[in-house]
Protein backbone atom coordinates (compact mmCIF):
# COMPACT_ATOMS: atom_id res chain seq x y z
CA UNK A 1 0.00 0.00 0.00
CA UNK A 2 1.55 3.30 -1.07
CA UNK A 3 1.53 6.11 1.45
CA UNK A 4 0.54 9.56 0.17
CA UNK A 5 2.84 12.42 1.09
CA UNK A 6 1.08 15.55 2.35
CA UNK A 7 2.14 18.83 0.80
CA UNK A 8 3.09 21.76 3.04
CA UNK A 9 0.24 24.07 3.99
CA UNK A 10 1.56 26.92 1.86
CA UNK A 11 1.48 24.68 -1.22
CA UNK A 12 -1.93 23.18 -0.47
CA UNK A 13 -3.59 26.62 -0.59
CA UNK A 14 -4.15 27.66 -4.23
CA UNK A 15 -2.58 30.94 -5.37
CA UNK A 16 -6.00 32.42 -6.17
CA UNK A 17 -6.99 32.11 -2.52
CA UNK A 18 -3.85 33.97 -1.47
CA UNK A 19 -4.64 36.85 -3.83
CA UNK A 20 -8.27 36.97 -2.72
CA UNK A 21 -7.30 37.02 0.96
CA UNK A 22 -4.61 39.68 0.49
CA UNK A 23 -6.79 42.00 -1.58
CA UNK A 24 -9.91 41.52 0.53
CA UNK A 25 -8.02 42.23 3.76
CA UNK A 26 -6.59 45.42 2.28
CA UNK A 27 -10.01 46.41 0.88
CA UNK A 28 -12.13 45.68 3.95
CA UNK A 29 -9.74 47.22 6.52
CA UNK A 30 -10.43 50.90 5.61
CA UNK A 31 -14.18 50.24 5.41
CA UNK A 32 -14.20 48.88 8.94
CA UNK A 33 -11.80 51.47 10.34
CA UNK A 34 -13.11 54.64 8.70
CA UNK A 35 -16.77 53.84 7.95
CA UNK A 36 -18.15 51.18 10.28
CA UNK A 37 -16.29 52.06 13.48
CA UNK A 38 -17.17 55.23 15.39
CA UNK A 39 -15.06 58.30 14.56
CA UNK A 40 -11.70 58.26 16.29
CA UNK A 41 -8.92 60.74 16.90
CA UNK A 42 -7.23 59.79 13.62
CA UNK A 43 -8.46 60.36 10.09
CA UNK A 44 -7.24 59.48 6.62
CA UNK A 45 -7.07 61.59 3.51
CA UNK A 46 -6.97 58.50 1.31
CA UNK A 47 -10.04 56.94 2.94
CA UNK A 48 -12.37 59.81 3.90
CA UNK A 49 -15.41 58.93 6.03
CA UNK A 50 -17.78 60.30 3.46
CA UNK A 51 -15.92 58.70 0.58
CA UNK A 52 -18.49 55.93 0.16
CA UNK A 53 -21.57 58.07 0.71
CA UNK A 54 -22.46 58.28 -2.99
CA UNK A 55 -24.31 55.25 -4.31
CA UNK A 56 -22.02 55.20 -7.32
CA UNK A 57 -18.93 54.89 -5.10
CA UNK A 58 -20.46 51.92 -3.25
CA UNK A 59 -21.42 50.25 -6.50
CA UNK A 60 -17.94 50.80 -7.89
CA UNK A 61 -16.37 49.34 -4.75
CA UNK A 62 -18.68 46.32 -4.95
CA UNK A 63 -17.72 45.90 -8.60
CA UNK A 64 -14.04 46.00 -7.57
CA UNK A 65 -14.62 43.14 -5.10
CA UNK A 66 -16.47 41.12 -7.74
CA UNK A 67 -13.68 41.60 -10.29
CA UNK A 68 -10.94 40.63 -7.86
CA UNK A 69 -12.76 37.59 -6.50
CA UNK A 70 -13.61 36.41 -10.02
CA UNK A 71 -10.00 36.83 -11.10
CA UNK A 72 -8.76 34.97 -8.03
CA UNK A 73 -11.17 32.10 -8.73
CA UNK A 74 -9.83 31.47 -12.25
CA UNK A 75 -6.19 32.38 -11.66
CA UNK A 76 -4.90 28.78 -11.85
CA UNK A 77 -6.87 28.03 -15.03
CA UNK A 78 -6.77 31.27 -17.04
CA UNK A 79 -3.89 33.29 -15.69
CA UNK A 80 -3.87 36.19 -18.16
CA UNK A 81 -7.60 37.11 -17.93
CA UNK A 82 -7.51 36.59 -14.17
CA UNK A 83 -4.53 38.92 -13.85
CA UNK A 84 -6.34 41.56 -15.90
CA UNK A 85 -9.39 41.29 -13.60
CA UNK A 86 -7.16 41.76 -10.54
CA UNK A 87 -5.63 44.94 -11.93
CA UNK A 88 -9.04 46.24 -13.05
CA UNK A 89 -10.53 45.58 -9.61
CA UNK A 90 -7.63 47.37 -7.94
CA UNK A 91 -8.08 50.41 -10.18
CA UNK A 92 -11.86 50.39 -9.57
CA UNK A 93 -11.25 50.33 -5.82
CA UNK A 94 -9.09 53.47 -5.94
CA UNK A 95 -11.70 55.16 -8.12
CA UNK A 96 -14.43 54.31 -5.60
CA UNK A 97 -12.44 55.98 -2.82
CA UNK A 98 -11.45 58.85 -5.18
CA UNK A 99 -7.77 58.06 -4.64
CA UNK A 100 -4.93 59.15 -6.91
CA UNK A 101 -2.62 56.29 -5.90
CA UNK A 102 -2.83 52.57 -5.22
CA UNK A 103 -2.41 51.53 -1.57
CA UNK A 104 0.64 49.28 -1.24
CA UNK A 105 -1.18 46.60 0.75
CA UNK A 106 -3.88 46.36 -1.88
CA UNK A 107 -1.31 46.09 -4.66
CA UNK A 108 0.22 43.11 -2.83
CA UNK A 109 -2.44 40.85 -4.39
CA UNK A 110 -1.28 41.87 -7.86
CA UNK A 111 2.29 41.00 -6.88
CA UNK A 112 1.20 37.56 -5.65
CA UNK A 113 -0.62 36.90 -8.93
CA UNK A 114 2.41 38.09 -10.93
CA UNK A 115 4.70 35.79 -8.95
CA UNK A 116 2.41 32.84 -9.75
CA UNK A 117 2.29 33.75 -13.46
CA UNK A 118 6.08 34.01 -13.62
CA UNK A 119 6.34 30.59 -11.97
CA UNK A 120 3.92 28.68 -14.22
CA UNK A 121 3.85 30.52 -17.55
CA UNK A 122 6.49 31.32 -20.14
CA UNK A 123 8.90 34.18 -19.66
CA UNK A 124 7.21 36.13 -22.44
CA UNK A 125 3.81 35.96 -20.73
CA UNK A 126 5.22 36.84 -17.32
CA UNK A 127 7.13 39.82 -18.72
CA UNK A 128 3.95 41.04 -20.38
CA UNK A 129 2.13 40.78 -17.05
CA UNK A 130 4.91 42.65 -15.25
CA UNK A 131 4.86 45.36 -17.94
CA UNK A 132 1.09 45.74 -17.45
CA UNK A 133 1.53 46.29 -13.71
CA UNK A 134 4.35 48.77 -14.25
CA UNK A 135 2.25 50.55 -16.88
CA UNK A 136 -0.62 51.02 -14.42
CA UNK A 137 1.76 52.42 -11.81
CA UNK A 138 3.28 54.75 -14.38
CA UNK A 139 -0.19 56.04 -15.30
CA UNK A 140 -0.93 56.85 -11.65
CA UNK A 141 2.41 58.59 -11.26
CA UNK A 142 2.00 60.66 -14.45
CA UNK A 143 -1.60 61.57 -13.57
CA UNK A 144 -0.51 62.99 -10.23
CA UNK A 145 2.23 64.98 -11.91
CA UNK A 146 -0.25 66.41 -14.42
CA UNK A 147 -2.68 67.56 -11.72
CA UNK A 148 0.18 69.06 -9.72
CA UNK A 149 -0.23 66.89 -6.60
CA UNK A 150 3.20 66.71 -4.96
CA UNK A 151 2.08 65.92 -1.42
CA UNK A 152 4.02 63.20 0.36
CA UNK A 153 6.31 60.58 -1.14
CA UNK A 154 5.14 58.87 -4.32
CA UNK A 155 4.52 55.15 -3.63
CA UNK A 156 4.84 54.14 -7.30
CA UNK A 157 8.63 53.56 -7.29
CA UNK A 158 8.29 51.36 -4.22
CA UNK A 159 5.44 49.42 -5.81
CA UNK A 160 7.43 49.07 -9.03
CA UNK A 161 10.23 47.52 -6.99
CA UNK A 162 7.80 44.99 -5.51
CA UNK A 163 6.69 44.11 -9.06
CA UNK A 164 10.29 43.39 -10.06
CA UNK A 165 10.88 41.31 -6.92
CA UNK A 166 7.67 39.30 -7.45
CA UNK A 167 8.65 38.57 -11.05
CA UNK A 168 12.17 37.51 -10.04
CA UNK A 169 10.86 35.13 -7.36
CA UNK A 170 8.37 33.52 -9.72
CA UNK A 171 10.87 33.27 -12.57
CA UNK A 172 13.41 31.66 -10.25
CA UNK A 173 10.82 29.09 -9.17
CA UNK A 174 10.04 28.31 -12.82
CA UNK A 175 13.74 27.90 -13.66
CA UNK A 176 14.29 25.66 -10.60
CA UNK A 177 11.36 23.47 -11.59
CA UNK A 178 12.58 23.25 -15.18
CA UNK A 179 16.09 22.37 -13.99
CA UNK A 180 14.72 19.69 -11.68
CA UNK A 181 12.65 18.20 -14.51
CA UNK A 182 15.74 18.20 -16.72
CA UNK A 183 17.76 16.42 -14.05
CA UNK A 184 15.02 13.80 -13.61
CA UNK A 185 14.84 13.29 -17.37
CA UNK A 186 18.61 12.99 -17.61
CA UNK A 187 18.74 10.53 -14.71
CA UNK A 188 15.97 8.47 -16.32
CA UNK A 189 17.83 8.45 -19.64
CA UNK A 190 21.05 7.41 -17.92
CA UNK A 191 19.22 4.65 -16.06
CA UNK A 192 17.75 3.36 -19.32
CA UNK A 193 21.17 3.46 -20.98
CA UNK A 194 22.80 1.66 -18.05
CA UNK A 195 20.08 -0.99 -18.10
CA UNK A 196 20.51 -1.48 -21.84
CA UNK A 197 24.25 -1.89 -21.40
CA UNK A 198 23.72 -4.36 -18.57
CA UNK A 199 21.33 -6.42 -20.65
CA UNK A 200 23.72 -6.26 -23.60
CA UNK A 201 26.59 -7.53 -21.44
CA UNK A 202 24.47 -10.32 -20.02
CA UNK A 203 23.26 -11.32 -23.48
CA UNK A 204 26.81 -11.36 -24.83
CA UNK A 205 28.31 -13.21 -21.88
CA UNK A 206 25.48 -15.72 -21.69
CA UNK A 207 25.23 -16.53 -25.39
CA UNK A 208 28.71 -16.00 -26.85
CA UNK A 209 30.40 -18.72 -24.81
CA UNK A 210 27.82 -21.39 -25.57
CA UNK A 211 27.49 -20.43 -29.23
CA UNK A 212 31.25 -20.73 -29.65
CA UNK A 213 31.27 -24.22 -28.18
CA UNK A 214 28.23 -25.18 -30.26
CA UNK A 215 29.92 -23.99 -33.44
CA UNK A 216 33.13 -25.92 -32.70
CA UNK A 217 31.35 -29.12 -31.70
CA UNK A 218 28.95 -28.99 -34.63
CA UNK A 219 31.88 -28.53 -37.01
CA UNK A 220 33.75 -31.42 -35.41
CA UNK A 221 30.68 -33.64 -35.64
CA UNK A 222 30.21 -32.81 -39.31
CA UNK A 223 33.81 -33.78 -40.10
CA UNK A 224 33.77 -37.16 -38.33
CA UNK A 225 30.15 -38.19 -38.72
CA UNK A 226 31.04 -40.76 -41.43
CA UNK A 227 34.29 -42.07 -40.00
CA UNK A 228 33.77 -41.80 -36.22
CA UNK A 229 30.04 -41.95 -35.43
CA UNK A 230 30.64 -42.33 -31.70
CA UNK A 231 32.73 -39.17 -31.54
CA UNK A 232 30.18 -37.32 -33.65
CA UNK A 233 27.43 -38.43 -31.30
CA UNK A 234 29.44 -37.20 -28.31
CA UNK A 235 29.96 -33.83 -30.01
CA UNK A 236 26.26 -33.48 -30.74
CA UNK A 237 25.41 -34.32 -27.13
CA UNK A 238 27.74 -31.49 -26.12
CA UNK A 239 25.92 -29.20 -28.57
CA UNK A 240 22.62 -30.18 -27.01
CA UNK A 241 23.90 -29.54 -23.50
CA UNK A 242 25.34 -26.14 -24.45
CA UNK A 243 22.11 -25.18 -26.18
CA UNK A 244 20.06 -26.10 -23.12
CA UNK A 245 22.40 -24.09 -20.87
CA UNK A 246 22.13 -21.10 -23.20
CA UNK A 247 18.35 -21.34 -23.19
CA UNK A 248 18.35 -21.63 -19.41
CA UNK A 249 20.55 -18.54 -19.14
CA UNK A 250 18.23 -16.55 -21.38
CA UNK A 251 15.22 -17.66 -19.38
CA UNK A 252 17.01 -16.68 -16.17
CA UNK A 253 17.76 -13.23 -17.52
CA UNK A 254 14.24 -12.67 -18.82
CA UNK A 255 12.87 -13.91 -15.52
CA UNK A 256 15.05 -11.44 -13.64
CA UNK A 257 13.65 -8.63 -15.77
CA UNK A 258 10.14 -9.70 -14.82
CA UNK A 259 10.99 -10.23 -11.17
CA UNK A 260 9.38 -6.97 -10.05
CA UNK A 261 6.10 -7.94 -11.70
CA UNK A 262 6.24 -11.38 -10.10
CA UNK A 263 6.78 -9.80 -6.68
CA UNK A 264 3.67 -7.66 -7.17
CA UNK A 265 1.57 -10.62 -8.27
CA UNK A 266 2.59 -12.65 -5.24
CA UNK A 267 4.09 -16.17 -4.98
CA UNK A 268 2.49 -18.96 -6.93
CA UNK A 269 2.72 -22.69 -6.95
CA UNK A 270 6.10 -22.76 -8.71
CA UNK A 271 7.56 -19.80 -6.85
CA UNK A 272 10.35 -21.85 -5.26
CA UNK A 273 11.39 -23.44 -8.53
CA UNK A 274 11.21 -20.09 -10.33
CA UNK A 275 13.33 -18.42 -7.68
CA UNK A 276 15.94 -21.14 -7.90
CA UNK A 277 16.15 -20.79 -11.67
CA UNK A 278 16.75 -17.08 -11.31
CA UNK A 279 19.89 -17.43 -9.22
CA UNK A 280 22.75 -15.69 -11.04
CA UNK A 281 25.97 -17.44 -11.99
CA UNK A 282 29.14 -17.02 -9.98
CA UNK A 283 32.68 -18.28 -9.46
CA UNK A 284 31.29 -21.55 -8.12
CA UNK A 285 30.36 -22.36 -11.74
CA UNK A 286 33.92 -22.04 -13.07
CA UNK A 287 34.50 -25.80 -12.84
CA UNK A 288 31.38 -26.43 -14.91
CA UNK A 289 32.65 -23.88 -17.41
CA UNK A 290 36.01 -25.69 -17.54
CA UNK A 291 34.28 -28.99 -18.24
CA UNK A 292 32.37 -27.46 -21.16
CA UNK A 293 35.58 -26.03 -22.59
CA UNK A 294 37.24 -29.41 -22.17
CA UNK A 295 34.53 -30.91 -24.36
CA UNK A 296 35.36 -28.29 -26.98
CA UNK A 297 39.00 -29.39 -27.01
CA UNK A 298 40.57 -26.81 -24.69
CA UNK A 299 41.80 -27.93 -21.29
CA UNK A 300 41.04 -25.32 -18.64
CA UNK A 301 42.98 -25.52 -15.39
CA UNK A 302 41.37 -23.75 -12.45
CA UNK A 303 43.50 -22.67 -9.51
CA UNK A 304 42.18 -20.96 -6.41
CA UNK A 305 44.37 -19.15 -3.91
CA UNK A 306 43.57 -17.53 -0.60
CA UNK A 307 40.70 -18.33 1.70
CA UNK A 308 37.62 -19.02 -0.37
CA UNK A 309 34.57 -17.18 0.98
CA UNK A 310 31.20 -15.82 -0.17
CA UNK A 311 31.40 -12.71 -2.32
CA UNK A 312 28.93 -9.91 -3.01
CA UNK A 313 26.56 -10.94 -5.80
CA UNK A 314 27.67 -8.24 -8.24
CA UNK A 315 31.37 -9.02 -7.80
CA UNK A 316 30.78 -12.77 -7.99
CA UNK A 317 28.78 -12.44 -11.22
CA UNK A 318 31.24 -10.00 -12.81
CA UNK A 319 34.21 -12.25 -12.02
CA UNK A 320 32.48 -15.28 -13.52
CA UNK A 321 31.46 -13.39 -16.67
CA UNK A 322 35.03 -12.20 -17.14
CA UNK A 323 36.34 -15.75 -16.81
CA UNK A 324 33.64 -17.00 -19.17
CA UNK A 325 34.41 -14.41 -21.84
CA UNK A 326 38.17 -15.01 -21.57
CA UNK A 327 37.77 -18.78 -21.87
CA UNK A 328 35.40 -18.29 -24.80
CA UNK A 329 38.00 -16.18 -26.61
CA UNK A 330 40.62 -18.81 -25.90
CA UNK A 331 38.39 -21.55 -27.31
CA UNK A 332 37.30 -19.65 -30.40
CA UNK A 333 40.25 -17.48 -31.38
CA UNK A 334 43.53 -18.25 -29.66
CA UNK A 335 44.17 -21.70 -31.11
CA UNK A 336 45.53 -22.80 -27.71
CA UNK A 337 44.92 -26.27 -26.40
CA UNK A 338 44.86 -25.13 -22.76
CA UNK A 339 44.42 -22.07 -20.58
CA UNK A 340 44.84 -21.26 -16.91
CA UNK A 341 42.25 -19.58 -14.68
CA UNK A 342 43.64 -18.18 -11.43
CA UNK A 343 41.24 -16.90 -8.75
CA UNK A 344 42.99 -15.24 -5.81
CA UNK A 345 40.88 -14.37 -2.74
CA UNK A 346 42.89 -11.58 -1.13
CA UNK A 347 42.12 -9.65 2.02
CA UNK A 348 40.74 -6.54 0.33
CA UNK A 349 40.33 -7.55 -3.29
CA UNK A 350 39.60 -10.38 -5.68
CA UNK A 351 42.21 -11.02 -8.38
CA UNK A 352 41.29 -13.02 -11.47
CA UNK A 353 43.69 -13.95 -14.28
CA UNK A 354 43.00 -15.96 -17.41
CA UNK A 355 46.02 -16.80 -19.57
CA UNK A 356 46.66 -19.03 -22.58
CA UNK A 357 49.54 -19.96 -24.87
CA UNK A 358 47.72 -19.40 -28.09
CA UNK A 359 48.45 -17.17 -31.07
CA UNK A 360 47.98 -14.06 -28.96
CA UNK A 361 46.59 -12.01 -31.80
CA UNK A 362 45.04 -8.71 -30.90
CA UNK A 363 46.03 -5.62 -28.98
CA UNK A 364 45.83 -4.39 -25.45
CA UNK A 365 42.15 -3.85 -26.00
CA UNK A 366 41.49 -7.20 -27.59
CA UNK A 367 41.68 -10.82 -26.72
CA UNK A 368 42.74 -13.44 -29.20
CA UNK A 369 41.34 -11.46 -32.11
CA UNK A 370 40.74 -7.90 -33.04
CA UNK A 371 38.05 -6.33 -30.90
CA UNK A 372 37.14 -3.65 -33.38
CA UNK A 373 34.19 -5.81 -34.39
CA UNK A 374 33.41 -7.41 -31.03
CA UNK A 375 32.17 -6.40 -27.63
CA UNK A 376 33.84 -8.96 -25.37
CA UNK A 377 36.52 -6.83 -23.78
CA UNK A 378 34.31 -3.75 -23.90
CA UNK A 379 31.80 -5.57 -21.73
CA UNK A 380 34.52 -6.84 -19.38
CA UNK A 381 35.99 -3.37 -19.02
CA UNK A 382 32.54 -1.92 -18.31
CA UNK A 383 31.90 -4.49 -15.61
CA UNK A 384 35.21 -3.77 -13.90
CA UNK A 385 34.76 0.00 -14.17
CA UNK A 386 31.32 -0.16 -12.55
CA UNK A 387 32.89 -2.04 -9.63
CA UNK A 388 35.81 0.42 -9.38
CA UNK A 389 38.39 -2.23 -10.23
CA UNK A 390 41.44 -2.51 -12.49
CA UNK A 391 41.38 -4.26 -15.86
CA UNK A 392 44.26 -5.16 -18.18
CA UNK A 393 44.27 -7.37 -21.24
CA UNK A 394 46.87 -7.94 -23.91
CA UNK A 395 49.41 -10.30 -25.48
CA UNK A 396 51.91 -11.95 -23.13
CA UNK A 397 55.62 -11.41 -23.76
CA UNK A 398 56.25 -15.13 -24.16
CA UNK A 399 53.22 -15.66 -26.40
CA UNK A 400 49.56 -16.12 -25.72
CA UNK A 401 47.13 -13.70 -24.13
CA UNK A 402 46.47 -12.55 -20.56
CA UNK A 403 43.37 -11.01 -18.98
CA UNK A 404 43.97 -9.70 -15.45
CA UNK A 405 41.29 -8.17 -13.22
CA UNK A 406 41.35 -6.82 -9.69
CA UNK A 407 38.03 -6.12 -7.98
CA UNK A 408 38.01 -4.36 -4.59
CA UNK A 409 36.04 -6.13 -1.87
CA UNK A 410 34.02 -4.29 0.76
CA UNK A 411 35.27 -4.56 4.32
CA UNK A 412 32.12 -6.41 5.37
CA UNK A 413 33.07 -9.32 3.12
CA UNK A 414 36.17 -10.14 5.12
CA UNK A 415 34.50 -9.46 8.44
CA UNK A 416 31.54 -11.65 7.60
CA UNK A 417 33.80 -14.60 6.74
CA UNK A 418 35.72 -14.58 10.02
Amino acid sequence: MSASVSLPLLKRIPPGLWTALAWSAAGVAPIVEYVVMPPGPTYSLNFPRDGLDPVGARALLALAFVLVLAGSAVLHRRTSPAYALLIAGTVASTAAWRQDEIPPLQFLAVDVALCYIAAVRSRRNSLTAAAAALGVLTCYFMLRLLVGDDSGIAPEPFLALTVVIAWLIGNSARQARAHTAELYARAAAQAVTAERLRIAREMHDTVAHSIGIIALQAGAAARVVETQPARAREAMLTVEKAGRETLSGLRRMLGALREADQDQEGPGQDDGRTRASLQPAGLSDVERLAAAAMAAGVRVEVRRQGRRRPLPADIDLAAFRIVQESVTNAVRHSGADSCLVLVDYRADELAVEVSDRGKGGGTSTGSGTSTSSGYGLIGMRERVTLLHGDFTAGPRPGGGFLVAVRLPLPATTEAGAT
